[in-house]
């Protein structure tokens, strides 16, 4: 136990403890009610505990008898976990187009990984434009190749859907568990056009899948 101890996010400890009387909490979670500091201090030391100040807004402070380095990283560790779940809630958009090029591509899809390495959701857009709608097997080609290129990262719940002019798809960080089926179905509310699939006779909007690298390039030295 270190009387003097003070941390770094100004959490009172022992005598750091200004008010002359607080509300104590023993170790074992019970209520002592409102002492003298020095008597809240003297029962913490007759435990070989710390008196930490949890709530000095209250009035008087509330403070509670503990193991002050336990208590210092159940707190940190519960600040991180809330973290997670903050970043967790967080949705980031991306929009993609069916005649994108291979630079914006690959730009897009680097960021969708990070924001799905910090566990973040990722929505992926594509706007049909004028004619486009008229192909919408293109723009469900360029979704399927995003969801190809981030599988290591994340993964759709539920198929591509069309809405509008809009063909969006939701990615959740990690990859997805294995199951059977064809993903090859067009989007929900795909009209046919006459064709199921791509043409193959190099009339495609945009060029073939490259590989994307999505880990950071190694620093060279001169």
């Amino acid at each position: 136990m270190n009387p003097s101890y003070h941390s770094k996010n100004q959490i009172r400890v022992n005598h750091r403890i200004r008010a002359t009387e607080v509300r104590v909490i023993d170790d074992q979670g019970n209520q002592m009610g409102i002492l003298p500091i020095a008597t809240a201090l003297r029962a913490a030391s007759e435990r070989g505990l710390d008196l930490v100040e949890v709530a000095p807004e209250a009035r008087p402070p509330v403070c509670r008898i503990v193991d002050f380095g336990k208590y210092r990283y159940e707190q940190a560790k519960k600040t991180k976990g809330d973290s997670k779940v903050s970043h967790a809630s967080k949705l980031k958009e991306l929009k993609f187009h069916v005649n994108i090029s291979e630079h914006d591509y690959g730009v897009k899809v680097r960021h969708a990984s990070g924001f799905l390495q910090k566990g973040m959701r990722v929505k992926i857009s594509l706007f049909f434009r004028g004619r486009e709608m008229q192909h919408q097997e293109f723009g469900m080609q360029v979704i399927r190749r995003v969801m190809g290129d981030l599988a290591e990262y994340g993964h759709a719940d539920v198929e591509p859907k069309l809405l509008g002019k809009n063909l969006h798809v939701l990615l959740v960080p990690g990859k997805a568990k294995p199951k059977g089926g064809n993903d090859s179905s067009p989007p929900s509310g795909h009209r046919s056009t006459g064709s199921s699939s791509p043409s193959n006779d190099g009339s495609k909007p945009f060029g073939t899948s490259i590989k994307i690298d999505l880990k950071p390039n190694p620093v060279q030295h001169s």
